[in-house]
């Protein structure tokens, strides 16, 4: 029988990575609940994705100017990869919250992500996919299954389009993940290539599209909480933290935290939106938190080693 402890973190390096790992968990599971609750207004996800690009791209523009694009080091599919794989998942996750609750979105997404991180580092990275890795990935998935398997009983195709839509967003950021580990770029230099690509890209669209009509019909406190979470804490702080723990714990260890987000997404959203999850939600949001600690790099104990 394998050692399941033997490819385990230190405790001191474990625990700041997890520090950094939390962090950014939680405001990621503040981001898709305050998302939900923007989309319950005039907000539409183009709006919110316009909030979110066009204050980080702004905040982090000096930054980028001064730092450069690091194309050396990325080389342009791995800028490809940081831009889109930084971006893209917002459109599509805000698009999803249309069609599906806050608490699939965080199974679904984060959920789905460290596993898509870990086959992705595995073939790019070369990072080893162990016995505790692969037990961890299982109980994750087990999870994750039985979130869509709650509402398979309906065939509800609006859910399925946003579980969907949730799935290729958790893709695009293990793409995210891998090019920044690959290059070794610290959270911030990433995340400022990643806000500021999207600015360009995203934002002149939008306003040739919608006009910020969206934006005009909201109230000021509406738009200024968005721009807050999506673009200041979401964007920024929350990328920092996640390049962190990335650096500290490896590409699929530090990817392993984002799975926690479906406990924490489903916690806030009740008394923010009232959506209380169903019993089945539960025991796999226990499963998948379960399986973070695992894949993650928790101390585990060693097995006794007996004498023939």
């Amino acid at each position: 029988m394998p050692d399941l402890a033997a490819d385990r973190h230190a405790p001191g390096s474990y625990v700041r990575g997890a520090l950094y790992g939390l962090a950014a968990v939680s405001i990621w599971s503040g981001w898709i609940v305050v998302a939900r609750l923007g989309l319950q207004t005039s907000l539409t996800p183009w709006d919110i994705a316009a909030l979110r690009f066009g204050v980080a791209g702004l905040l982090l523009l000096p930054y980028v100017l001064q730092k450069g694009l690091a194309l050396k080091r990325l080389g342009f599919i791995g800028l490809a990869a940081v831009v889109l794989g930084g971006g893209t998942p917002v459109l599509l996750a805000n698009t999803g919250l249309l069609f599906a609750p806050a608490a699939h979105a965080g199974a679904l997404f984060p959920g789905v992500m460290p596993l898509a991180v870990a086959v992705l580092a595995a073939a790019f990275l070369h990072e080893a996919f162990t016995d505790t890795k692969k037990i961890g990935f299982a109980l994750i998935m087990i999870g994750v299954f039985g979130i869509g398997w709650s509402t398979a009983g309906a065939i509800d195709p609006k859910q399925t389009t946003g579980h969907a839509l949730f799935l290729a967003s958790a893709l695009a950021w293990a793409c995210y993940t891998v090019a920044m580990r690959r290059a070794r770029l610290d959270g911030l230099h990433a995340a400022g290539i990643a806000a500021v690509g999207a600015l360009i890209l995203y934002v002149p669209a939008y306003l040739l599209a919608e006009g910020a009509a969206g934006l005009g019909r909201a109230s000021l406190g509406d738009v200024a909480l968005q721009a807050f979470v999506q673009g200041v804490l979401t964007a920024i702080a929350s990328l920092v933290f996640y390049g962190r723990a990335v650096s500290l714990l490896g590409a699929s260890s530090g990817a392993a935290f984002a799975a926690l987000c479906p406990a924490m997404t489903a916690v806030m959203a009740v008394p923010v939106l009232g959506e209380w999850p169903a019993m089945l939600d539960w025991i796999a949001i226990a499963s998948i938190s379960t399986g973070v600690y695992v894949v993650s790099g928790g101390p585990l104990p060693r097995r006794a080693s007996g004498s023939a």
